[in-house]
């Protein structure tokens, strides 16, 4: 369709969903494992939170 934004295929180096969540979901939850194997739930969660704040005030 002339003038869509899709493209057949994305751009180089272009970080989309799909690969954005292959690549973050088994890091989050490999450490999410171990914070929860060394009982550190409490701490990993704050990291989380203060990350994802982070990202959404710089990304503004």
């Amino acid at each position: 369709m002339p003038g869509s934004p899709y493209l057949a295929e994305p751009p180089e180096g272009l970080w989309t969903w799909p690969r954005l969540l292959k690549f973050s979901i088994p890091t989050i939850g490999a450490i999410s494992i171990v914070a929860w194997w060394q009982e550190l739930l409490m701490e990993w969660g704050i990291v989380l939170i203060l990350s994802f704040g982070a990202a959404l005030i710089l990304r503004r």
